[in-house]
């Protein structure tokens, strides 16, 4: 009797060192810092990005080709809204997005004056599997105004996402962002600008106050 009780305190022991382990890992949240499973990005932290080192952002007329706008310089900053316990999906209000540094290889385009992100804030999720979505706010649908140099002159032009939406994925590996092709559709301007624009651009890493973030 003595040694089965002493066998079954040792196995109530072991459990409980275990049980104490498990909890914590089931409670990792969707977004951390440091590594997968690490400490939790707390609510109101500002999550930033550049482009990744040795990409552009560009804005292509199609999907295939190779022929609009690119820029060298890009960078987005959004604040961390609500970060569950994984798996789930956490979401971010996007606040800021510029692009600078753009050039263009249009027929009859000189230059680009301006890259702008209108009708902020937007909203972003973020899901454990690793997709990214983002959604027009309050503002006004996801638009962009293109400003560019022409042999007549200046003209402006606007696009807006043709989906209403944009859709991405976040990879550990790198700590990236990646959108690819995502469609826009011009809704006023000269003919000048594409009637179509296609936007491909990487961020990474993403990161609050230095720290990487992993997505779990």
């Amino acid at each position: 009797m003595r040694t089965r009780s002493l066998l079954t305190l040792t196995a109530a022991v072991a459990a409980f060192a275990l049980s104490g382990v498990s909890p914590a890992s089931a409670a990792d949240n969707v977004l951390t810092t440091g590594s997968t499973g690490g400490d939790a990005v707390a609510t109101g932290t500002a999550v930033t990005a550049s482009l990744a080192s040795g990409t552009t952002a560009t804005l292509y007329s199609t999907a295939t080709g190779t022929t609009g706008i690119t820029c060298t310089t890009s960078q987005f900053t959004a604040t961390v809204d609500s970060n569950p316990t994984a798996p789930g999906t956490a979401s971010e209000t996007l606040t800021g997005h510029t692009f600078s540094n753009c050039t263009s290889n249009n027929v009859g385009v000189l230059g680009v004056t301006s890259v702008t992100v209108n009708n902020l804030a937007y909203t972003t999720t973020v899901a454990s599997d690793g997709t990214v979505a983002v959604t027009p706010g309050t503002a006004g649908p996801i638009q962009t105004t293109v400003v560019l140099r022409t042999l007549l002159g200046s003209v402006t032009c606007v696009y807006q996402a043709t989906n209403g939406s944009l859709s991405g994925a976040a990879d550990n590996a790198d700590n990236s962002i990646k959108f690819t092709n995502q469609q826009f559709t011009r809704s006023s301007g000269s003919s000048l600008c594409p009637s179509s624009g296609f936007w491909t651009a990487k961020y990474a890493p993403v990161a609050t106050d230095g720290a990487a973030v992993y997505v779990n």
